[in-house]
């Protein structure tokens, strides 16, 4: 029996390295650096490093921004925050192969970030990633094989970030 690897306070924490992707990889492989939890930052700080990940094709770990952001900031913002989250890892999923999951988790996330909040709510462009969740989605469930890195979403208002040609 092995002993679970734990966290300074305890709690299990797997301490195997993970690929872009999140999927765990063998003990001693070169992985990529996860994201610290449980970090405080500002909407406009949450958006640009989760855009960062994106960009990077690293979704997963944009989740985990996300997930910081509904769990430490205003309650009234958790669904908007969580809505994120999930597009996040819907992508995830689907970039894995997972079809299923990626494109459920794409139309849950698009639901729910329609009710989530105003358009343009620290400048997320909100009816965009909708739109964008749900084309994917069914993209997905036709058979699209997906590259996280160039199907990351653009998660700025038009103004502020414009779409790449």
């Amino acid at each position: 029996m092995n002993a679970r690897d734990r966290d300074g306070e305890g709690r299990a924490r797997s301490a195997r390295p993970r690929d872009g992707l999140g999927r765990p990889l063998a003990y001693g492989e070169p992985g990529v650096e996860r994201q610290p939890e449980g970090v405080v930052r500002t909407p406009a700080q949450t958006v640009a490093e989760a855009q960062r990940l994106l960009d990077a094709g690293m979704p997963f770990h944009a989740h985990e921004v996300f997930e910081d952001a509904w769990k430490s900031g205003p309650p009234a913002e958790a669904p908007l925050w969580r809505a994120l989250a999930q597009l996040a890892v819907g992508l995830t999923h689907a970039a894995r192969g997972n079809a299923v999951g990626g494109a459920r988790l794409l139309h849950r996330g698009a639901d729910a970030l329609a009710l989530a909040g105003p358009e343009g709510i620290h400048g997320i462009d909100v009816a965009g990633l909708v739109r964008w969740a749900r084309e994917l989605a069914l993209r997905v469930e036709a058979g699209a094989a997906v590259d996280a890195a160039a199907e990351a979403p653009r998660l700025g208002s038009p103004p502020d970030r414009p779409a790449p040609a």
